[in-house]
């Protein structure tokens, strides 16, 4: 397997990014990440549930 490239990674570096700017330190910021990277697939495993970006972004978007 290949090394990820950033560009693939915009929900994560916008994660990452949002952390930041709440005043949370580069470790815990990552720590946060790693935490949200691990827990979308643990909780789909433990829902049956297949992954759907669209839903995992949805509170991101502005409210119409």
């Amino acid at each position: 397997m290949g090394v990820l490239r950033h560009e693939r990674l915009t929900g994560a570096r916008a994660y990452y990014e949002t952390a930041r700017t709440r005043g949370i330190g580069h470790q815990a910021a990552l720590r946060q990440l790693g935490n949200r990277l691990v827990g979308t697939p643990h909780g789909c495993l433990k829902t049956d549930t297949v992954y759907d970006e669209a839903i995992a972004r949805a509170h991101l978007e502005p409210a119409s």
